[in-house]
């Protein structure tokens, strides 16, 4: 790619609706633009059961944003059927490119972890009736891997058949993790933690992840990278993850980030346009 190309970057992974935005969210998504961030993925989480189409309003009202829905780990301990049958209806708007985030955290607990694994399991079976990817949230408990062995384990149980694959967000484990959703059909997004300096074992897997298998993402309003690291983090600076990315792997970040964007939309099925 010469110089004189454009930067096109895509992140998969925006939390846009959270209060951190309130003040000027508009002006965010300008600066993402000007940044030559051409899609964003908002996160369909919310709060939980009452604000799961949370993602879905941001991306009927930018022609550029897509969005996710499901009930994240944390707040596995408020779902109820009510809130599965509103999420069903939910992931068919024409928006809606994945189910997610959904997964374990066994770091904050904020949700029994029983609880968790079965709220896990559910949103995999409704995922796979409607036909959507799922994006992956795993955090173990520090010093263990034990959210991984179980995350991975639930998902060759109750997913790999499916054949439709998914994303692990903000990617913190080993290769080894790595490796085994990549044999389950997954795609690997990096984060702006990547960048970290103690966050070696992350740069260790991102150097061993296919080229064609990798995503990039921001999730803000959290994890702003390097050299932003201790400010509210927004989609502009999902740059800085493309350079590192591109900086590991000897590319430059506009390669980086033409990859990962091509990978967005060829496994999304979606265009830069905004239209599936």
């Amino acid at each position: 790619m010469t110089n004189d190309q454009r930067l096109v970057l895509v992140d998969s992974h925006a939390h846009l609706d959270g209060e951190q935005f309130q003040a000027d969210r508009e002006q965010v998504i300008s600066r993402a633009r000007e940044a030559g961030v051409e899609t964003i993925v908002a996160i369909g989480n919310g709060d939980g059961p009452g604000s799961l189409d949370c993602g879905i309003k941001l991306a009927e009202q930018y022609e550029f944003i897509y969005a996710t829905v499901g009930i994240h780990p944390h707040e596995a301990r408020l779902a109820t059927d009510a809130a599965f049958g509103e999420l069903e209806q939910l992931a068919k708007r024409p928006k809606v490119i994945a189910w997610g985030e959904i997964g374990l955290d066994y770091f904050y607990d904020h949700s029994p972890r029983e609880v968790q694994r079965q709220v896990f399991v559910k949103q995999m079976g409704l995922a796979r009736s409607v036909k959507l990817p799922i994006v992956i949230h795993c955090r173990p408990s520090e010093g263990s891997d034990d959210a991984w062995q179980e995350c991975l384990e639930l998902i060759s149980q109750h997913w790999a058949g499916s054949g439709i694959g998914g994303v692990l967000h903000c990617f913190t484990g080993t290769w080894d993790h790595a490796k085994r959703a990549l044999d389950l059909g997954f795609m690997i997004s990096f984060a702006g933690n990547v960048t970290f300096p103690k966050a070696q074992q992350i740069r260790d897997a991102a150097k061993e992840v296919p080229a064609d298998r990798m995503l990039i993402e921001t999730d803000c309003p959290y994890l702003a990278p390097v050299p932003h690291r201790g400010k509210r983090n927004e989609p502009a600076f999902v740059r800085e993850t493309a350079r590192q990315l591109g900086e590991l792997r000897g590319l430059s970040t506009e390669d980086m980030a033409a990859q990962t964007a091509k990978n967005f939309y060829r496994f999304f099925s979606c265009d830069p346009a905004g239209t599936t």
